[in-house]
């Protein structure tokens, strides 16, 4: 039966004394799952992660069992989305919700700024100074990575990424800076996870569901927040500190192990 948000039990704000969620989800679990740290380990790049057969095998079914009610929800765009999960296509919100698309629907990618048109071809000729360092162009979106800088030229590289993202954000009066592991964002303000997995709760087949959602950023606590508000399952994966969830599992393997995948199926090792 559905908790109200009063009878179920406040945060826990430092991880690790968080417990591990109930082993087995709801019979009526409406599944939102992000990907890159949570789904999936960290790779050098963006575009090297791969999705492991097991995994995919293993959505399908859980997306079956739950009579549909299961959706990404990822800082990628859908595109890269069902690029990634192919054949299969998800009900998901991309760009941390910036774009959404029901199960069954084509998604819509964002408008594209010429503020952050520039931006970027500015950004991709910033990064010749800092090797290592990527741009990801997302469409409605931008990405500044540092995760494969040299770690003695690291910190340089993270602090002249982060006061261009600022920079540029001037430009962009309806743009927000979204940090994360190794990665700054522009990326727009109206909308982040937590409204798009409010939005597929007043949705078939996600209505009248118990919400559970597992992410690892700062760009899941909106996410982590709503679910608690509707008496759900939240799950942080990893050890950060000051998080919202109710629950934490320490990385993608245990996340796998959690949603029932087959032990021994390849998965790609975290670049972190």
């Amino acid at each position: 039966m559905r908790q109200s948000p009063e009878a179920t039990p406040p945060f826990l704000t430092p991880a690790a004394t968080a417990l591990p969620p109930p082993p087995t989800l709801p019979t009526n679990a409406a599944l939102f799952l992000d990907v890159d740290g949570c789904l999936l380990p960290f790779a050098p790049r963006p575009d090297a992660v791969e999705v492991p057969p097991a995994l995919l095998a293993r959505l399908t079914v859980l997306q079956q069992a739950l009579d549909g009610a299961l959706a990404l929800v990822s800082g990628r765009n859908l595109a890269t989305l069902d690029q990634l999960f192919a054949p299969q296509m998800f009900a998901a919100a991309g760009l941390h919700g910036v774009e959404r698309r029901r199960l069954g629907h084509t998604g819509v990618a964002g408008d594209v700024p010429s503020a952050l048109v520039r931006a970027r071809d500015a950004a991709i000729a910033l990064i010749d100074a800092h090797p290592g360092a990527l741009v990801e162009d997302k469409g409605a979106a931008l990405g500044l990575h540092w995760r494969m800088v040299a770690p003695e030229h690291k910190a340089a590289a993270e602090l002249a990424l982060r006061a261009f993202a600022a920079g540029a954000l001037t430009g962009l009066p309806d743009y927000q800076l979204q940090p994360g592991d190794h990665v700054i964002e522009l990326r727009p303000r109206h909308a982040d996870k937590g409204s798009a997995i409010l939005a597929f709760l007043e949705e078939a087949p996600f209505k009248g569901r118990v919400p559970v959602f597992a992410g690892d950023d700062l760009t899941d606590e909106p996410g982590f927040s709503a679910v608690n508000t509707h008496g759900g399952i939240s799950v942080l994966v990893g050890d950060r500190a000051g998080s919202a969830a109710r629950f934490r599992l320490p990385d993608p393997a245990a996340i796998h192990a959690w949603l029932g995948v087959p032990a021994g199926d390849p998965n790609p090792e975290s670049a972190r």
